[in-house]
């Protein structure tokens, strides 16, 4: 069995974890959608990338209300993607190339097809199986308004967060209606989890990346949200800890990683979850949603390894993910920060700027102490796709009546080949969403062929990065609007964000770069380069 480049026990402290859409990575069967065949397809590339992990959404029987955020069974494969077979040979033939897997877990609600909930609904009001969800009855004289007033955590939306039952009671859910809450106070909804743990950890995976992991608790009285609640009576409430103290138990029987989504503006209160007994990391969406300014950035990474100092968790950096606009489309508008209320179709974007300042950032987040996640397609500078309206399927678009363009523009299936029908993502039936007209010109075979290709660049600077060592960041004197800073391992990464180009440091020999140095052997703007001093 091979061994990962991070053979140590702390492997996850500074791995490259590649995130698997599975719907749009490869499609092995050639119905339009991609599957766990096509992935074990297409191992021998990932392992060529250099990465350490895989880390796949949600691959579980779901009706796909929400992009299998919605899961029906969490024990069973979605036929669409395969079986729990194939799930198994993926998890062992990865593992035979160094490659460890993480899979997703949604915590805070399940699918409405989930067997718990169908049996909740034929049960009816007051019975024990409701006591699993967050039912109540109505206020108003006939209980015709919502138990309470909170708000829908889908970006946009003005739909509430209640449904009404035909028996009167409501149910509730943060997400859309198909995705009911689970009730966390219930001892068996946490037993329940604890077993999918095991049962997955059973197969060989090496850890579990948890959605929404700050909403699980919910304050029992359910009370109408405050201006500025305190405690919040669904965020970031105390109670989370102790089942996350739960879950690492089962999580060290088998030397198990967690890495939360938890988006929190407390810093301190962000960290409690990063404490020993608690999750191993957690997402950093300072640095995803920062904009390409020298100063944030440099804000955004000393404030991110202040966060995580005092409970000596390693950071996480990531450029994009299955829910926000593409790293290259983004850098290449006027406002290249993220905000969820604020995406809109139709901004304008120059490619070219933006494919310069993605690749600076690459080598900027590659260089960096902690785990970095890239997800699929960044390492070939896709593009965010516009979607026809009548191909859109995302229920973030429909919930906010298309003031919201969705997420679907990042979740395009993948080009492989140029040559090949749906440039390779399978060649039989047209994929579930359509692929832009120049998708071929960013196939991976392509970019093989191309030493200056994203690609290239991707896979020098993964194969390159153990050289940072994993000791601190020391960042160096530079002029304004550039960033540089050393590493234990004698490494330094200079970025240059400013309109003139930047002296390199010296005496110092240039290892790599993401764009050319100008003749006078200085850094450009929107490059960055590595250096061994």
């Amino acid at each position: 069995m091979g061994q990962p480049r991070h053979a140590q026990k702390e492997w996850w402290r500074s791995a490259v974890v590649y995130q698997v859409y599975v719907r749009s990575f490869a499609d092995g069967d050639g119905d339009g959608t991609g599957d766990l065949a096509g992935v074990r397809a297409r191992l021998p590339y990932l392992a060529g990338l250099g990465v350490d992990a895989l880390w796949f959404t949600p691959w579980y029987l779901s009706p796909m209300k929400d992009g299998g955020y919605d899961v029906a069974d969490y024990r069973a494969i979605d036929p669409a993607f395969g079986t729990l077979a194939e799930a198994e040979k993926l998890i062992a033939e990865a593992r035979e190339r160094g490659i460890r897997t993480l899979v997703d877990i949604v915590p805070n609600h399940v699918s409405d097809q989930h067997p718990w909930f169908r049996a909740a609904l034929a049960a009816g009001p007051g019975s024990p199986e409701r006591e699993l969800f967050h039912f109540r009855p109505g206020r108003g004289r006939n209980g015709e308004l919502p138990p309470n007033d909170w708000p829908s955590q889908f970006a946009g939306s003005t739909e509430p967060v209640w449904t009404r039952l035909p028996d009167g009671d409501w149910y509730l859910h943060l997400f859309t209606p198909e995705q009911p809450d689970l009730n966390w106070a219930h001892p068996a909804v946490r037993r329940e989890h604890e077993d999918i743990l095991r049962f997955w950890f059973e197969r060989g995976v090496a850890g579990v990346r948890i959605d929404s992991a700050a909403l699980l608790a919910k304050d029992p009285d359910l009370p109408d949200l405050a201006a500025d609640p305190e405690p919040h009576p669904f965020l970031d409430r105390d109670e989370l800890h102790d089942i996350y103290r739960a879950w690492r138990r089962v999580a060290d029987e088998y030397d198990g990683v967690f890495v939360g989504e938890v988006w929190l503006p407390d810093a301190e209160r962000f960290a409690r979850y990063l404490r020993p007994d608690e999750l191993h990391t957690a997402f950093n969406f300072s640095f995803l949603s920062c904009p390409w300014d020298a100063g944030r950035l440099r804000a955004a990474v000393d404030t991110t390894l202040a966060e995580h100092a005092p409970v000596d968790a390693p950071a996480t950096w990531v450029l994009c993910n299955h829910d926000v606009t593409r790293t290259v489309t983004r850098y290449g508008r006027e406002d290249t920060g993220f905000d969820f209320a604020a995406k809109a179709l139709g901004i304008p974007t120059d490619p070219a700027l933006g494919t310069r300042r993605a690749r600076a950032a690459a080598l900027l987040s590659l260089a960096l102490p902690g785990t970095v996640y890239l997800y699929q397609g960044e390492e070939l500078g896709l593009p965010e796709a516009e979607i026809p309206a009548d191909r859109i399927q995302d229920p973030m678009y429909f919930r906010s009546q298309g003031s919201d363009p969705g997420r679907d523009g990042c979740r395009v299936p993948l080009p492989w080949v140029a040559g090949m029908p749906y440039a390779g993502f399978g060649s039989q039936q047209e994929p579930w969403l359509p692929q832009p007209v120049d998708w071929p010109s960013y196939a991976v075979d392509r970019q093989q062929r191309d030493p200056h290709s994203v690609l290239s660049l991707y896979r020098e600077a993964i194969a390159l990065r153990p050289l940072f060592g994993d000791g601190p960041l020391t960042w160096l004197p530079a002029s304004d609007g550039v960033l540089a800073f050393a590493r234990a391992g004698g490494v330094l990464c200079v970025v240059n964000l400013a309109p003139t180009p930047a002296e390199l440091p010296a005496p110092a020999r240039l290892l790599l770069s993401s764009g050319p140095l100008d003749e006078a052997g200085r850094l450009p703007q929107d490059t960055a380069a590595w250096l061994r001093a």
